[in-house]
């Protein structure tokens, strides 16, 4: 099972410290004063500045693993596909060899035929008989034989001659034989080639087996660990969100104090103008009744439009 702890440690992931979070109490902002605001602003948007950044680092990282699934899913599947085909051709050369043995199995039917008819297996062979009418001929000649004994072995050597001659005209019947078997073995023969390749091909298609398990094991491995990144990033993105709306919450009650300063200020301007209004029309008053004034006064009386 992939940590957080172990992507932050395999890919060199800052980790998120809690401590260095700014907090923002619903007192402090609307009891603290302008000059107070001002500086928790500034930590609340420094704070969500790296909180951004510590985002943007681990969502890179996210996309690099999930980039890194896709191409471990699309190297696995590439397999399979190998693997697939492989044994569609494995398919095809079994079916040949299967085919090709129910022909020489056939063909070699026909061959064992063939022999039974022309009994070919049974006793000796052309060349035997050769060498024993050869052996009997040369003691014939060789030997001083009685004429009992020499009329006996001639007409050993008749009969052997005449089992010779049949011999030779089954085979002549049976001229067809050898090339019978000649082809059943070349049909047997290619079967065996199929087969080899059918062994061939069956271990290339197990090992492109292997290769996509592996491929996909690792693929799911890299998953887990984008999965544990991706959680990573919604942890500093969350957090940086939140220092971000405490950071526009300030603002406002900033703009709220200069809005209340200004009216302060509005007021104050208005009083001052009043108030010297009303100092202007009783020096005005003064002077309609004939006091003498000072350059001061006429000032006033200037200023507020009465002289």
């Amino acid at each position: 099972m992939v940590t957080q702890q172990d992507v932050l440690e395999e890919y060199d992931v800052e980790p998120m410290d809690g401590t260095n979070n700014v907090e923002l109490a619903d007192a402090k902002l609307e009891n603290g004063s302008k000059g107070e605001l001002i500086k928790l602003a500034g930590k609340l948007r420094d704070r969500r500045n790296e909180l951004n950044q510590m985002a943007s680092e681990r969502a890179s990282a996210r996309d690099d693993l999930n980039a890194k699934t896709r191409e471990k899913v699309d190297e696995a599947q590439e397999h399979r596909e190998q693997r697939d085909e492989l044994n569609e051709d494995v398919q095809e050369h079994k079916e040949s060899r299967n085919d090709l043995n129910a022909e020489a199995n056939e063909l070699f039917d026909k061959v064992d035929q063939l022999k039974n008819d022309l009994d070919l297996d049974d006793g000796k062979s052309v060349e035997e008989l050769e060498d024993e009418i050869d052996d009997l001929e040369f003691r014939q000649q060789t030997e001083v034989l009685s004429a009992e004994d020499e009329r006996e072995l001639i007409e050993k050597i008749e009969r052997k001659r005449e089992r010779l001659a049949e011999r030779k005209e089954k085979l002549d019947e049976a001229g067809d034989l050898e090339k019978l078997v000649e082809e059943a073995e070349e049909v047997r023969s290619e079967a065996s080639r199929h087969h080899q390749k059918v062994t061939e091909l069956a271990d290339e298609a197990q090992e492109h087996h292997n290769e996509m398990i592996e491929a996909y094991r690792e693929a799911d491995e890299i998953r887990d660990e984008a999965d544990a990144m991706h959680e990573l990033f919604v942890e500093a993105q969350e957090s940086a969100d939140r220092h971000h709306e405490d950071f526009v919450r300030v603002q406002k009650r900033l703009r709220e104090l200069d809005k209340k300063e200004e009216q302060e200020e509005q007021d104050e301007r208005a009083a001052e103008r009043e108030a010297a209004k009303e100092e202007a029309e009783e020096i005005y008053q003064q002077f309609k009744e004939g006091e003498t004034l000072d350059t001061e006064d006429l000032m006033k009386l200037q200023k507020a439009g009465l002289l």
